[in-house]
This record gives C-alpha cells, sequence and structure tokens, in this order.
C-alpha cells in the first residue's frame, strides 16, 4: 500500500478535529442546529488554515443521514460516498483550471437538477479568485438565487481580487493564522499516533516556521521524520534539514553589526553558506529577529508574543539595550527589502553581503535612519576622543597636534565689533527653531556653527558632505530656512552658507557667535 502524507493522513473528518477556527467552527455548528443554512458561503484566509476541509466537512454534514453535534456520522452511506468522492452530492471544482465561462455555465445547466440522494448540492470553488470576469458575471445571478437545494461554498486565499457583486451574495468567514501552541500540540498528537520521538523544541521550531499553517507544518514534519527515519528527531536535525540557522547565530551576526565589524559579519555569513543553509530562510528569519529585538525594546511585557526560550530572551534583552530603536529600524528596513530582491536572484550571496555591509556602514545610504546612525557614529568617536585627519594631511585629537612641526600656525580670526539685533534674536533662539524644524533639516541645523558674514549676515557653517549638499545643491532648502528663521525674528533674514571639513576648520577660520551672545545674556542678567 502506497504511504499517505501526514496532512492527507491526519485531515479533520468532524468539526471537532478542526483546530484554531473555533470562531467559525462554532457558527457553522449553530446554523446547522438551528437549520439556518445559507445558499452561499465564502471561505477566505492564508493556505493550511481549514478552509476547503471545513467546507468537506459541512457538505457531508447537511447531507449525513445522522449528523451529530460535531459533524456528520460517517457511517452513512451518503458520508462513504462522499469521503470516497463518488457522490454527485458534493461537486469540488479548481478554479485555477477551470476559470472560463464555459466552465461556470456547465454549472449553472447542472444546478437545475435536484439532487439524487440526500437534501443539498454543494459547490465547492477552490482559488475562486482565478475566475475569469466573464465567469463571475456568468456565476452572478445564480450565486443570488439558487435553488434550495444548493449550496455554493466559495474558498480563496486573495479575497481582494473578487468583484464587489460576488462578496454581497456571500456569507464571509475569515480563516484566521493558527497559533504556534496550536499547531504545536497539534503535531504533539500526531506523534503519538505515529509513535516517532521528536524533541519538543523541535516541534516548537516546526509550528513556527509553518507560519500560521497547519498543513505546511504536517509537510515540514513529514520531511525531518523521512530524513531521520528511526532516529528520534532533534532541534539540530530540524535545522539541518530546513537548512535554518540557529538563533545563538543571529545574536552573534547582530553584536557584528553594532561593533560595524564587516569581516565578523562576512565570516559568519560564509559559515551559514558551508553548512548549507538556505539564504532566503537565513533572512526571513534574521528580520523576525530584529522584529522580536524591536519588540523587546518597545515594551517589557511582551513575553508572550515573542515565542522564544528563556535564554534566548535574557539575551534579546541584553542586545536591547546596546541599540537605539531607529537603529534596528533600519535594519529591517534593509533585510525587508532584500528578502523581496533575493527570491529572483542568482547571486543570493552577494545580495546578502551588501545589506549586511549597508548594515555597518550608514554612510552607504542616505536615507534619514541612515543619517541618524551616522550622526551617531560621529558622537561615538568624539565622545571617544577619536583621532581625525584635518584636511591639511596633518593629524589632529583631543590631545594636540601631530603631523609635520613646521605647519604654519593660521592666525586666528578677529571678534566681530557688533552683532546686529536680528541676528543676536535669532543665535539665542537657536535651540527653538532647531526643534521646529522638520528632518533632515533639523539634523543639519543641530549639527552646524553660526558665525558672522563680511556684511554682518548671519553664517551657518556646515561640514563639507550631505549637509552641505542639501543646502548648496538645493537653493529651495535655503529658501525654508530663511522662511523658517524669518518667522522666528518677525523680519527678513538673509543666510550664508559655508562649508568646512570638520570642527577643527570651523574654529580656525570663524568665531562662533553663539559663545559671545550667550556670554552677553549672562552679563546683561
Amino acid at each position: 500500500m502506497s504511504y499517505t502524507a501526514l496532512y492527507r493522513k491526519f485531515r479533520p473528518d468532524t468539526f471537532e478535529d478542526v483546530k484554531g477556527q473555533d470562531h467559525i467552527v462554532t457558527t457553522l455548528k449553530n446554523q446547522l442546529r438551528a437549520n439556518r443554512i445559507g445558499h452561499a458561503y465564502l471561505f477566505t484566509g492564508t493556505r493550511g488554515t481549514g478552509k476547503t476541509t471545513v467546507a468537506k466537512i459541512f457538505a457531508r454534514t447537511v447531507n449525513c443521514e445522522n449528523p451529530g453535534p460535531e459533524g456528520p456520522c460517517g457511517e452513512c452511506h451518503i458520508c462513504r460516498a462522499i469521503a470516497a468522492g463518488a457522490s454527485m452530492n458534493v461537486i469540488e471544482i479548481d478554479a485555477a483550471s477551470n476559470n472560463g465561462v464555459d466552465n461556470i455555465r456547465e454549472i449553472v445547466e447542472e444546478v437545475s437538477y435536484s439532487p439524487a440522494e440526500g437534501k443539498y448540492k454543494v459547490y465547492i470553488i477552490d482559488e475562486v479568485h482565478m475566475l475569469s470576469t466573464g465567469a463571475f458575471n456568468a456565476l452572478l445571478k445564480t450565486l443570488e438565487e439558487p435553488p434550495s437545494y444548493v449550496i455554493f461554498i466559495l474558498a480563496t486565499t486573495e479575497v481582494h481580487r473578487l468583484p464587489v457583486t460576488i462578496l454581497s451574495r456571500c456569507q464571509r468567514y475569515d480563516f484566521k493564522r493558527i497559533s504556534i501552541d496550536t499547531i504545536a500540540a497539534r503535531l504533539r498528537d500526531l506523534i503519538v499516533l505515529e509513535n516517532v520521538q521528536v524533541e519538543e523544541k523541535a516541534l516548537r521550531y516546526i509550528a513556527k516556521t509553518a507560519d500560521g499553517s497547519m498543513r505546511d507544518a504536517l509537510s515540514l514534519l513529514d520531511q525531518c521524520i523521512a530524513f531521520h527515519l528511526g532516529h528520534e528527531l532533534t532541534y539540530d536535525k530540524v535545522l539541518d534539514v530546513l537548512g535554518a540557522v540557529d538563533t545563538e547565530v543571529f545574536s552573534r551576526l547582530l553584536r557584528n553589526v553594532l561593533e560595524r565589524n564587516v569581516k565578523g559579519c562576512v565570516e559568519l555569513l560564509e559559515e551559514i553558506v558551508i553548512q548549507g543553509r538556505e539564504l532566503s530562510q537565513f533572512v526571513t528569519e534574521f528580520t523576525w529577529y530584529l522584529r522580536n529585538l524591536m519588540l523587546v525594546q518597545a515594551s517589557d511585557h511582551l513575553e508572550d508574543v515573542i515565542d522564544m526560550s528563556t535564554e534566548n530572551l535574557n539575551r534579546l534583552k541584553e542586545e536591547s539595550e546596546m541599540v537605539d530603536m531607529d537603529r534596528i529600524i533600519r535594519f529591517i528596513r534593509i533585510f525587508s527589502e532584500l528578502s523581496t530582491q533575493i527570491r529572483q536572484s542568482a547571486q543570493k550571496r552577494v545580495l546578502v553581503e551588501i545589506a549586511l555591509i549597508k548594515l555597518c556602514r550608514p554612510e552607504m545610504e542616505v536615507n534619514q535612519d541612515a543619517v541618524l546612525d551616522r550622526i551617531r557614529q560621529l558622537e561615538e568617536k568624539l565622545e571617544n576622543g577619536v583621532v581625525a585627519v584635518r584636511a591639511d594631511g596633518n593629524v589632529s585629537s583631543a590631545g594636540g597636534n601631530i603631523g609635520n612641526s613646521d605647519v604654519v600656525s593660521k592666525a586666528k580670526p578677529e571678534l566681530p565689533k557688533a552683532i546686529p539685533d536680528d541676528v543676536k534674536q535669532i543665535v539665542a533662539r537657536w535651540p527653538a527653531i532647531v526643534g521646529s524644524a522638520e528632518n533632515p533639516m533639523r539634523i543639519y541645523m543641530k549639527a552646524a556653527n553660526l558665525s558672522l558674514g563680511g556684511d554682518n549676515k548671519l553664517l551657518m557653517v556646515v561640514e563639507d558632505g550631505m549637509a552641505s549638499d542639501y543646502f548648496t545643491q538645493h537653493p529651495e532648502n535655503k529658501t525654508r530656512l530663511e522662511e523658517l528663521l524669518s518667522d522666528f525674528s518677525g523680519k527678513e533674514i538673509e543666510v550664508n552658507i559655508q562649508t568646512v571639513s570638520g570642527q577643527q576648520e570651523f574654529e580656525e577660520n570663524y568665531v562662533d557667535i553663539s559663545k559671545l551672545v550667550q556670554m552677553e545674556i549672562e552679563e546683561e542678567e
């Protein structure tokens, strides 16, 4: 006798066996008990959640000679005929391959004939969203007013593709993704019946990988059992079969990224590739790991939402204190974009390596979250007293100058004799002005220095690079800045933009008037 796959062998025969869809099962049982059976039903939801299974149980129940509270008896002549696929009362149609007008017209013609035995003719149309526009139009009238002995059950994973005219004629039931706990409990029952030894951690991982689909979970379990037939199925063996990566590897990768260790990231990816792991799944699961990290940082009471061992959860909490929320969101964005690109790519490893380098090197991007990461990186360097190279080739640090001893020291800039009142007002209220600006202008204004030009106009000195390009290459941004300053001062303000390579160049060539204004305020007080 040929082998039967687990998802077929253990397909539910009664409503009691259907797991994770209690809201739908209860409603249908109440309808059957009260004899309030509708003429058209729409079952929608993700794959493997029980749409076709519930439709078949419902079809058998309405025709069963001795129905019970949990569905068909399974013993009568009609139940056995439907189960064997020999009954003319239950007609299953795959709309993916029978999606034309002629196919639907055949159904419309057959509807006029009453069932030879039993009470109802039940038409189960699977993947109904695949029907053509003409086929939907041909179905409309019959779907709205079918004979009393006909029931239509439409099943689809893409309900948004159905015309509104179809939706309005059906009772709609949304099948939910099945929880990890429910799937794991079902798998636990089945391995007892199959007499197979499976580690609990392995079961939960299979349940998680199934992503809410009971059918996928059974297929994955079937695959893992077949690979290690006759041996206990452990967590590590499941990882090997599915080409997955352990959570501990994601933790190591994240710490390498936080340390901006490109070499460590690439070497870790090399290990994953050598072990034969599937890179598409690796990208998906690392994104999920980052999602868990985001949730842990967002709240202290999300342990029930995150399906993870206590050891891994503690490690995740430790890592959540090492990284800011906007940085986590940037990581998720990069890997979410990667998961879309990698599906059709022949060079998956190269794409993953590019993404890892982007995580470590925010200067490769111009997005707002990347700019914030770059500013944070600069702040860290300044706090740690990192040595910086000046434009003239000398090296400067907090401890002094290191380089050519014959470098001619530049004369310090002269202090302005007087600062105009409107400029002084702007400088005094600068923090409030910066706070009212929108990003990315706010970021660049916050990092800028204020000085006074030769014509007594306000001078905003920004660092060479993205900040200078933002104002000098896009005149509309400079105009918006002047309008913002004018709103605060009540006078028309003109701003000159100057560029420097770093803070030291500013101190050597310009006077920081914000300090002068602050000194005057303190003296007046």
